[in-house]
């Protein structure tokens, strides 16, 4: 039988925002597995804001989506059919950037945990490649110590939040830098933040010199832009900044200026580092390792954002954009086995 397979494709790269036409829905007859393969029927979609990046021919830390090819995405999904002997229909399973389509082929791809108390969102989470991010940033380059100061900029977010509590866990003051109130009211209230900034009303460096009156020893930085300026102004000596996003200048038609506060780089002997979740791959073992027990343990708190249907993945990526997402944003495809 023939499995329609509705698959979203790059059609012309976005100059700026994302445009109407940029990706193109279609549908197309499901892929076939081959010889030692599996078939995947995704369940959700991760929306990222490398995604926007990968849609680009700027310099990149993959090949960028070439004009005409499914749009690429992480996804979560259950095992279909199966020519391969390690794994079994009705598995679930996150295969290596899937796409964003109904049905992938794939040699392989992670089994996941899955219980009632670990559901497969988990796994998008604090328990996937989000958690994981959050956790080699900060433990990594940030190297929190107890009573240090740690700001996390989109504290709200699906890297944020986690990063937050992490911070806790370690003895840290964790301020968080959001854009709503309501956002603000949720990471100091549900997650624990010992305080939070909300950009669209404050004066940034003057709150962030309020809420850090010792100043700040570690920034986890995912917007880049002025906030990061707000930062670097007030920086101690020796601090250490993780630099895992600028969705501030994703959507920039032209090249974006540096940090005008890039000086304070030298005169606080800081640290700067990018730093991308796959070089982190071979390390996976050690982050579950401690992630696991934090996340069962409720340590660790955990909030997606979905949206129902994969016809809307282009309109629910701009939430990431116009910050209209809390947690971590996804794409239901289908209803879950």
């Amino acid at each position: 039988m023939t499995r329609p397979n509705r698959v979203w494709r790059l059609a012309k790269r976005p100059i700026g925002e994302i445009a109407p036409g940029d990706l193109v829905l279609s549908e197309e007859a499901a892929p076939t597995p081959g010889a030692g393969q599996i078939l995947v029927r995704n369940l959700y979609l991760s929306l990222d804001p490398t995604n926007r990046i990968w849609m680009s021919d700027r310099d990149q830390y993959m090949p960028p989506v070439e004009i005409g090819q499914v749009m690429r995405g992480g996804t979560i999904g259950v095992v279909e059919q199966s020519n391969n002997p390690a794994y079994t229909p009705g598995e679930i399973v996150q295969p290596f950037l899937s796409g964003w389509q109904d049905y992938t082929v794939a040699d392989g791809a992670q089994k996941l945990p899955v219980t009632k108390d670990l559901p497969p969102l988990a796994f998008m989470s604090a328990l996937g490649m989000t958690g994981a991010t959050a956790y080699f940033g900060l433990l990594d380059i940030g190297k929190p110590q107890p009573g240090e100061t740690v700001v996390v900029s989109a504290a709200a977010g699906a890297v944020g939040m986690i990063v937050g509590q992490i911070a806790k866990i370690k003895g840290c003051r964790v301020v968080g830098i959001a854009g709503s109130d309501e956002k603000c009211r949720w990471v100091v209230k549900d997650l624990g933040f010992d305080a939070c900034i909300n950009y669209r009303s404050e004066n940034v460096e003057a709150a962030l010199k309020r809420e850090c009156p010792k100043g700040i020893d570690v920034n986890f930085e995912n917007v880049g832009g002025d906030i990061l300026d707000a930062v670097l102004a007030n920086l101690n000596l020796n601090a250490r900044i993780a630099l895992c996003g600028l969705i501030s200048t994703y959507n920039a038609k032209e090249p974006v200026p540096g940090p005008y506060r890039f000086d304070a780089l030298l005169m606080r002997r800081a640290l700067i580092k990018g730093f991308i979740i796959i070089d982190y791959f071979p390390r996976m073992g050690e982050f579950m390792a401690e992630m696991g027990p934090w996340v069962a343990s409720g340590r660790i708190k955990w909030k997606v954002d979905v949206v129902d249907g994969l016809e809307n993945a282009v309109t629910a990526l701009d939430k990431l954009f116009t910050g209209g997402n809390t947690g971590k944003l996804v794409v239901r495809i289908a209803p879950e086995p």
